[in-house]
């Protein structure tokens, strides 16, 4: 029987891509998409919450309104997990990051939250719901720096590498853990 993508049969390769090239695709993942799903846990158990987010290199940004189930959950326990995904064709076209960290929540009177805002695309929302671009919205920003990211890819088996892939922050001042860091 003929084969479209004949180097996704048999067992996946193991090898792991370099850092500079591992943090390249998770980044075009990240610019490329805007929904992913926040999963929390509180008092009332697990909840997985589509939503837009934002990205300054591996720290996601999600906007929420104060009160928010995503926000309880969160200030019972900030650790959480994001699944940003591609629009899947096929399985040779799979592809997403599962980003793992603690969630803080911003509100524009502590001293990060003009660090991040301006990642956060307001503008168009506002547009679209007739509101004026003057007054722009001042709610809670949750910031999750991605502490590991576990990417799976599965075009990379046509050049040998393993389909998943794992990224850990380096030591201060590199952005990620040397070549074929611990999942």
């Amino acid at each position: 029987m003929p084969m479209t993508n004949p180097w996704l049969a048999g067992p996946s390769p193991s090898r792991r891509l370099p850092q500079d090239r591992l943090e390249e695709r998770i980044l075009n993942l990240l610019s490329s998409q805007n929904m992913c799903v926040l999963a929390t846990t509180g008092p009332d158990g697990p909840l997985a919450t589509p939503v837009r987010y934002f990205h300054l290199g591996f720290t996601l940004l999600v906007t929420a309104a104060a009160g928010s189930p995503k926000l309880r959950n969160i200030a019972a326990d900030p650790r959480v997990s994001i699944g940003v995904f591609a629009p899947l064709v096929g399985q040779a076209s799979s592809r997403g990051a599962q980003v793992f960290g603690e969630a803080r929540v911003l509100s524009p009177e502590d001293p990060e939250f003009a660090a991040h805002w301006p990642a956060v695309r307001w503008q168009s929302d506002h547009v679209e719901r007739s509101r004026s671009l003057d007054d722009p919205p001042l709610g809670p920003l949750v910031v999750v720096p991605a502490t590991r990211i576990v990417y799976t890819e599965h075009w990379l088996r046509r050049d040998g590498y393993a389909p998943r892939q794992f990224w850990r922050p380096g030591p201060a001042g590199t952005p990620g853990a040397p070549p074929g860091g611990i999942p």
